[in-house]
């Protein structure tokens, strides 16, 4: 495991953070094992950055989200949201705290109230919160619109009226109503067409310069997390097994999940062809992880070691850090 140094610089600070699912059976539900969603990761996120969450689909990225908005409870492990640890805060308290982390989800249909004008979804929280006055409220409203794109005048209209582009640039101007600390993005753009995908990504791009925003952004798409991270976290079926500042890891991937991935994704005007790494098989069940690396039974690098032992993620340069035997 990583450890975490708390300092000033880092908004959120996730210490061995893990989420298990009961297994039920019989009559009685009686608990016979767990699906291991989140096991055990360690990440900071520093002021002003992005970090990248990438990993294929099943390796706990979305739960890993919701457990820092505590939309789900953390089996155990730490959160804190500068230097305030969240998991364990009254829930009269984390309503306060929770306008400080917003999320930004993937389907913008389905996280908009189509029976509310954007007007309206723009003004609740403010209300919520007892933000401003009427005035100032719709105000900000114009604004934020403005901000992200869209003619103020669309404040009347309902979710139905706009396209998939639009939806989510109104889902952004939403997670920027109550200027919070951090901004969590799940999969933001994999909705969205090709074209769409690079405007929506450069606006947070824009508004993060803008406003000095923290992002989290999860993705399964390297080019895209190439695209908006400074860092970027590799995942595999709950842990986290590379952390690396973005030039380094698609310059030198050093684990061989990371290798496979990279060599995956398709390149505009490569001068040579890349090999391409196929893995063995398919990613085994969270329910039944395998023992010792958990990446062992797909590993073309695979030594009896990795078999036995759970390999930490240490720190192998600055600001580097991989989880595997080879290192």
């Amino acid at each position: 495991m990583l450890s975490m140094k708390p300092s000033d610089d880092y908004v959120l600070e996730v210490e061995n953070l893990k989420k298990y699912f009961p297994i039920k059976k019989g009559v009685f539900s009686k608990e016979v094992g767990s699906i291991k969603a989140v096991d055990g990761i360690s990440f900071g996120v520093k002021r002003g950055e992005t970090l990248g969450i990438v990993g294929e689909s099943g390796c706990g990225k979305s739960t890993m989200a919701r457990l820092v908005i505590r939309l789900l409870e953390a089996t155990d492990g730490s959160i804190k949201l500068q230097g305030k640890e969240l998991t364990t805060l009254p829930s009269k308290e984390m309503r306060s705290t929770r306008k400080d982390i917003q999320m930004i989800f993937q389907d913008p249909y389905a996280s908009l109230n189509p029976r509310w004008t954007i007007e309206r979804t723009l003004l609740e929280p403010m209300k919520v919160y007892k933000i401003g006055t009427p005035r100032d409220r719709k105000e900000k409203v114009a604004d934020l619109l403005n901000k992200v794109g869209l003619d103020p005048s669309y404040a009347k209209r309902h979710p139905h009226e706009f396209s998939g582009g639009q939806r989510q640039r109104i889902g952004i101007a939403r997670a920027l109503v109550l200027n919070p600390k951090l901004i969590i993005a799940d999969e933001p753009v994999s909705a969205l067409d090709i074209s769409v995908q690079a405007q929506v990504i450069n606006l947070m791009q824009d508004l993060q310069e803008l406003y000095n925003l923290t992002y989290v952004f999860i993705t399964h798409d390297l080019s895209v997390v190439e695209h908006i991270s400074d860092r970027i976290a590799v995942m595999y079926l709950g842990k986290v097994v590379e952390m690396a500042d973005k030039a380094q890891l698609f310059s030198d991937p050093l684990h061989p999940y990371t290798i496979a991935l990279m060599s995956a994704a398709p390149e505009v005007n490569a001068k040579q062809k890349k090999e391409r790494i196929v893995l063995k098989g398919d990613v085994p069940s969270p329910a039944n992880p395998p023992s010792g690396c958990t990446f062992h039974t797909r590993c073309p690098s695979c030594m009896d070691v990795c078999k036995v032992k759970i390999p930490a993620l240490k720190e192998v340069s600055p600001g580097r850090s991989v989880a595997c035997h080879l290192y």
